[in-house]
């Protein structure tokens, strides 16, 4: 059966302030951000009350109370009770992922709307205990006397109560995404000062768009917080020259607290819909989301840990029939500002782009006036599933605004990469 698939409308996205972990929002949940995030997205498009065909996203970073926390924050929220939750993780990657099924969806005729959502904290870190704690609970809540829950005791050493706080480390590797991020600078060729400069300029250029007033409608208050905590107007070069290296103090380390992400606590939502839907209820279309791309590599064999986007996006850009240079905006995930610049520099190198993208040319560089324009992950802060869905809002109003066609990159957690392209609305 031929079927002709409809265009998928970004109609706008709405997040909470992003704050440092264990500052502003340290006695709120994932749950409680994201309901936030859905209210604020609710309030701004006339929403309340509205059944939405289904909201999908998560949280990384999440206690097992929150199983399906999606339908939880839909549950507490303004929109229908009858709007389905959908709980979906792919680490730093979550929400746009999330964003990429709704779309499917959409474009076959599955469904109509649907809100894509992230949110992270560290700050409310499940705690666990340990493996051995853990059983012989399990057996005081199985026992029937006395003597059998005293039994479960047998052999028990203080150890044993010892916390297990959440690992940053890949479970395959035993390193942290810092250093395995510092090990592709080092093997790159990436300096200290490109870092500290892309980062330098993430900061003003985010700074600048809340001077604006740019920011005004992407977000709204939580908690008494009107705006990220992160963001550093008056940051200096010579400030972050002087930082020690973060992950490496062997003294070749180059990355460092300042041009790296910090831990970050926020939410963010994304609605999108059919043409037809956006029209029967009035919502204006701030662009199309046409393609999108996942991809992972074997980063346990040495690949990059965060070098995926790059496949995910070649893809993505054969499928697409485009060209690296054929967009206006380029957001690229910062998750560190190493990465960013490892990324450009793979794109750009003929070996890896025939070893690793099947390409006989390279894809080239890109026009850096247009990345990030408005700041990025390590201006704005990033809440690990919420970064997709932030940077989707912020895409759709750049090209709402200015025209033009948009590429989305982001790195995850376990060798994974997310991408998507957004075209606007405008003349359309």
């Amino acid at each position: 059966m031929s079927q002709t698939l409809r265009r998928v409308a970004v109609i706008g996205g709405i997040r909470i302030p992003f704050c440092r972990s264990n500052t502003l929002y340290a006695d709120l949940s994932n749950l409680e951000m994201m309901t936030a995030a859905l209210n604020g997205l609710a309030d701004r498009f006339q929403l309340a009350g509205v059944h939405i065909d289904e909201v999908v996203g998560g949280a990384v970073v999440t206690h097992s109370r929150d199983w399906n926390i999606a339908r939880e924050a839909v549950i507490g929220s303004k929109l229908a009770p009858s709007t389905s939750g959908t709980t979906l993780i792919q680490a730093c990657g979550t929400s746009l992922q999330a964003a990429m099924g709704i779309a499917a969806k959409i474009a076959v005729g599955e469904i109509d709307s649907g809100i894509a959502v992230g949110s992270d904290t560290t700050s409310d870190a499940p705690i666990v205990v340990s493996r051995k704690l853990a059983k012989r609970l399990v057996q005081v809540g199985q026992a029937k006397t006395l003597g059998q829950k005293l039994a479960a005791f047998k052999g028990f050493s203080p150890g044993e109560l010892m916390p297990q706080p959440p690992s940053v480390a890949e479970p395959r590797t035993g390193l942290s995404m810092g250093e395995h991020a510092e090990l592709m600078a080092q093997e790159w060729n990436i300096s200290r000062q490109d870092q500290d400069q892309l980062a330098y300029e993430s900061h003003k250029k985010a700074a600048e768009a809340y001077r604006s007033g740019y920011m005004d409608d992407l977000l709204v208050p939580c908690a008494g917080v009107f705006r990220d905590n992160n963001i550093r107007e008056d940051i200096s070069l010579e400030k972050m020259a002087a930082l020690k290296p973060a992950f490496d103090r062997s003294g070749h380390g180059t990355l460092t607290a300042a041009n790296s992400t910090p831990l970050t606590d926020g939410a963010a939502s994304v609605l999108l819909a059919s043409e037809e839907w956006a029209m029967q209820r009035g919502l204006p279309v701030q662009a199309w989301l046409t393609y999108a791309q996942t991809s992972a590599n074997n980063f346990v064999a040495g690949d990059g840990l965060l070098l995926a986007p790059t496949i995910a996006v070649s893809r993505m850009l054969d499928r697409a029939g485009l060209t690296l240079q054929d967009f206006d905006f380029y957001e690229i995930h910062e998750a560190f500002a190493a990465q960013v610049l490892v990324t450009l520099k793979a794109w750009q190198d003929p070996g890896y782009c025939k070893r690793v993208l099947g390409k006989d040319a390279p894809l080239g560089a890109i026009d850096r006036s247009r990345m990030n324009v408005k700041g990025s992950s390590i201006a704005f802060g990033h809440p690990f599933a919420a970064t997709g869905a932030r940077i989707a809002a912020n895409l759709a109003k750049l090209l709402s605004e200015n025209g033009g066609r948009g590429l989305i990159s982001i790195c995850t957690a376990g060798g994974m990469g997310v991408a998507a392209i957004m075209e606007s609305a405008k003349g359309a």
